[in-house]
């Protein structure tokens, strides 16, 4: 009797730590339809453990978490629709990172200047004083969804769109990432690539030498740091298990090596 509770319970704490999430990031969007074409993307950070929750703007200075409804805090004032609902500069703080996958003019004229009296402006702000990481979707016309169906515009004239280019590069020197947007997921799970191997699903083995002179790579998750740690591939061969998870900047470093990739059981 003492035995099977034991067991259950064991077998129930096991099930918890598989659950558990190594890490969560905060997705902007411009409003409630925006996120429809990252719907792959959420289902690959939530098969690699990774949270999210998706903040949906309703106007420049508030916006909705959920039934939250989170509001920009001006430039000295802390405004929030109810007792329960954090300031947009507080928001951050819950998250290891804050992706946006679209931005613009305005918003990032306020950031590069350090101003606020915005949502994205003062997340960003908030997520640099507190040292998250931040992408940004780097194939953006730099004119708010809002602005393109009103004024029937697809992108940006000429002198505006030299102004949000050196605004961009203004947004990189304060370490903010632009990437394309259909690579936010991965450039996301890369992020996290140091927990994801130290996750039960990830447990630790030994490097085994394959019979064909390679090396065999026995763990679940490959990393860029690992194929950096190894001094050398015998015949520049690389044998992974099935099922095994490769980052997309190891898959690059492969490529990079020009190693031979095979698969344990496959033909």
């Amino acid at each position: 009797m003492i035995e099977s509770v034991v067991k259950e319970v064991v077998q129930s704490m096991k099930v918890e730590k598989e659950k558990e999430q190594i890490g969560k990031v905060l997705f902007v969007f411009c409003d409630s339809s925006a996120h429809e074409p990252f719907a792959d993307q959420f289902i690959k950070l939530k098969n690699h453990k990774i949270g999210y929750d998706l903040l949906f703007l309703d106007g420049e200075t508030s916006s909705w978490l959920g039934m939250q409804r989170i509001e920009s805090s001006g430039s000295d004032r802390i405004i929030a629709a109810d007792e329960y609902s954090p300031a947009a500069i507080e928001l951050p703080q819950e998250y290891d990172g804050i992706v946006i996958p679209e931005i613009d003019l305005d918003n990032a004229a306020r950031i590069v200047t350090g101003l606020k009296g915005t949502i994205k402006a003062e997340l960003i702000f908030s997520a640099i004083i507190l040292e998250k990481f931040l992408i940004v979707g780097d194939d953006t016309p730099g004119i708010k969804r809002a602005d393109r169906r009103c004024l029937k515009a697809l992108s940006l004239p000429g002198p505006y769109r030299k102004r949000f280019e050196s605004y961009v590069e203004g947004l990189k020197e304060l370490g903010i990432e632009f990437l394309p947007q259909m690579e936010l997921a991965d450039a996301v799970i890369d992020k996290f690539g140091d927990r994801l191997a130290k996750s039960p699903a990830a447990k630790t083995e030994e490097i085994n030498h394959a019979d064909d002179g390679g090396l065999t790579f026995t763990k679940k998750l490959l990393t860029p740091e690992w194929i950096k740690a190894q001094q050398e591939f015998p015949n520049h061969i690389l044998t992974l298990p099935k099922g095994v998870i490769i980052s997309p900047l190891a898959k690059d470093l492969l490529k990079e090596k020009k190693l031979t990739i095979k698969y344990i059981g496959k033909g």
